[in-house]
């Protein structure tokens, strides 16, 4: 689970009665004086939302501003909030795109240049293994160590200079020249699932029949993770899943995850080894070839890494894929204009990234003392990068709220931005496109069944749990 913990630099207080839960995310990080009575986030609804506690943010005194509407905070997994939150992260960006919430304890950072500069930021970390270290309960400690030295060599869990040694040896694989070499399997895997699972006039749930194991397999492949062990494969991902996300709740259900992150380790140094010995057409073989395992990286770094791979190697893709077709259902003249002209595929899948992409935030901790837009944040501070909202900021867009496919701009933030520019940005872009393209062209009756849907209740993820359609 995710603690969402006191600041150390405010004298805020605790609700010792509210409900331990987990966040969606990993990013979430804390400092180990606020771990003593933490704030726990109920991020799967098991709980209420904290109560605000009385105590002012630290900002940096400001000129006086003119009047402005009345703003109330709102805690950001209120269902309503979670179900379309694009209205209240519009009011909040306005109302100070850099501001402290004492209910989230964090900085909430919406503005699009001010989140630009904590990307940029050296004082911005992304280490937050030890968060995840600290929630595992005392009983399912003895199985943590060797987990969490594995993810200790994700390279999303590390900063400079580690960060970018360890991202080098896949670079050139995940460039988008190296992806293009399987577009023409992703385009043939993509219409013989659609023909065995999306029959034109018949309805089913689009997450379940095409988003999610679409890029499963299209991975897999790539990966060289032979059919008869997908499974076994899958299942534990969807375990390491529950742990990084922070499904895992009962003693129980950390031990499994615990145990299938290993095994998923132990799996894939057995593949490097075989790859080694006997080469193929995959990503394993292609890194190995390029001889910087053992040098650079040392091998153990190396299977460690493929485990991050293999975790985050479906889930953006699959929710990337739903909205934007969810999108262009909702705006049938945007859909009308990309039946007309499919080379506007690819540019619908970027207005989709910036306009509901599979990413609500990311969560950082400041590494030291450093000023954002005039306020004083402090070392340990947590920040939430909201890009849903930066990706809104009409300073930066115009007519933001819009679904536009011909606004021709990829300057969004869903992929992130500088050191931690999502590496499979090029992989989400060749399957959401081929699936958005084949559902455009071949399946003039997609529409829609029912108006309203259910969002995962998540900080970080914007993910539906089915999308049912007539096909």
């Amino acid at each position: 689970m995710t603690v969402l913990t006191t600041n150390p630099n405010t004298n805020t207080s605790t609700n010792p009665n509210t409900a331990a839960d987990a966040d969606a995310d990993a990013d979430a990080t804390a400092d180990a004086t606020a771990r003593t009575s933490p704030l726990v986030c109920p991020v799967t609804g098991h709980a209420a939302p904290p109560a605000a506690p009385t105590a002012a943010p630290r900002i940096t005194p400001a000129a006086p501003a003119a009047p402005a509407a009345p703003f109330t905070e709102r805690y950001l997994l209120d269902p309503a909030v979670n179900a379309d939150p694009y209205g209240y992260l519009n009011s909040l960006r306005d109302h100070d795109p850099v501001y402290w919430s004492a209910m989230h304890r964090a900085w909430l950072v919406t503005g699009h240049a001010q989140l630009m500069h904590c990307l940029r930021a050296p004082a911005v970390s992304a280490e937050r293994v030890r968060p995840l270290m600290d929630a595992v309960p005392e009983g399912a400690r003895e199985d943590a160590e060797r987990a969490f030295g594995i993810l200790s060599r994700w390279m999303v869990f590390n900063d400079a200079p580690q960060h970018r040694r360890l991202r080098q040896v896949f670079q050139e694989q995940f460039a988008a020249r190296s992806i293009g070499r399987y577009r023409a399997f992703v385009e043939r895997a993509t219409r013989a699932m659609l023909a065995r699972r999306a029959v034109p006039g018949r309805t089913g749930d689009l997450v379940a029949d095409i988003a999610r194991p679409l890029p499963a397999l299209v991975f897999a492949r790539w990966l060289g993770v032979p059919q008869a062990h997908g499974p076994s494969f899958w299942y534990w991902n969807a375990r390491v899943g529950d742990l990084v996300l922070g499904a895992a709740q009962e003693e129980r259900e950390y031990r499994t995850s615990l145990q299938s992150l290993v095994n998923l380790d132990d799996y894939l140094a057995d593949l490097v080894a075989q790859r080694r010995a006997d080469p193929k057409d995959d990503l394993i073989s292609a890194v190995l070839a390029g001889g910087q395992i053992g040098k650079s990286v040392s091998e153990e770094e190396f299977v460690g890494m493929l485990t991050q791979m293999a975790f985050a190697g479906g889930e953006t893709t699959s929710n990337l894929i739903v909205n934007a077709v969810l999108a262009l259902l909702e705006h049938p003249e945007q859909l009308a204009a990309v039946r007309e002209d499919p080379a506007l595929v690819p540019m619908a899948v970027e207005e989709a990234m910036r306009f509901d992409g599979p990413s609500k935030m990311s969560i950082r901790t400041a590494a030291r003392d450093f000023d954002l837009d005039g306020r004083s944040v402090r070392a340990e501070d947590r920040l939430f990068l909201v890009t849903a909202a930066a990706n809104r900021d009409p300073g930066r867009f115009a007519d933001p709220d819009a679904f536009d496919v011909r606004r021709g701009s990829a300057s969004h933030l869903g992929f992130g931005f500088g050191a931690h520019f999502c590496i499979g940005a090029a992989f989400a872009r060749l399957v959401a496109g081929a699936v958005v393209d084949v559902l455009v062209r071949e399946y003039p009756g997609l529409e829609l069944l029912g108006a309203q849907h259910t969002w995962q209740p998540s900080l970080l993820n914007r993910a539906l749990t089915a999308l049912p359609v007539r096909y």
